[in-house]
């Protein structure tokens, strides 16, 4: 991730306006609905000198959750589900980054919802860097991770007819994110 391009350690932050935290889950057992988090917050330290020293830090606001439905929102920000009155916000904190090939990463860290907190480790495809128009340095990063929403208090459903549930167990989180290297940084690399 370093050969022949501008030096990427440093101090990063999440662009909110160009990142994307996501998630989908069975509905009915046959349609995918997908959601995401409109107020995202977070920080990037890379140390390709000491990558033990590299971290990230992400923050969702549960309020924020949007999956295109109203009366969903509402019913996801509930006690049924996030509670967003009583923990308004999703955080996660990495433990390690491990770079395990061309531009794939692996990131184990903690995630936490509704106050229980879990280990996770997240494959992300690194996607590339670019100075932007506005002359600033972003990087691009991507990744895909199943968790069990129970295993965090996400327990509300509804039986189906049918034998099944109204809400998957399993859930996709989705990542698109995009970095932008802290001011002052940009140029002292160059």
């Amino acid at each position: 991730m370093t050969d022949n391009g501008p030096d990427l350690s440093g101090d990063w932050d999440l662009d909110p306006g160009h990142s994307r935290i996501g998630f989908s889950a069975k509905h009915a057992m046959v349609a995918n609905v997908r959601g995401a988090f409109n107020d995202v917050t977070g920080t990037l330290h890379v140390d390709f000198e000491n990558p033990s020293k590299s971290y990230a830090e992400i923050a969702l606001k549960v309020a924020s959750i949007d999956s295109r439905n109203a009366q969903r929102d509402e019913h996801l920000r509930s006690a049924d589900f996030f509670d967003a009155e009583t923990w308004p916000e999703i955080t996660f904190r990495s433990t390690r980054i491990e770079e395990v090939g061309e531009n794939a990463l692996v990131v184990s860290g903690d995630l936490t919802i509704r106050d229980i907190t879990k280990p996770i480790t997240i494959p992300i495809e690194f996607t590339g860097v670019e100075t932007d128009a506005f002359g600033a340095l972003r990087a691009g990063f991507e990744g895909t991770r199943r968790i069990d929403r129970r295993e965090y208090g996400l327990e509300w459903n509804m039986a189906l007819d049918s034998g099944g549930w109204l809400v998957s167990e399993k859930i996709t989180l989705e990542f698109e994110l995009s970095a932008i290297k802290r001011s002052g940084e940009a140029s002292q690399a160059a």
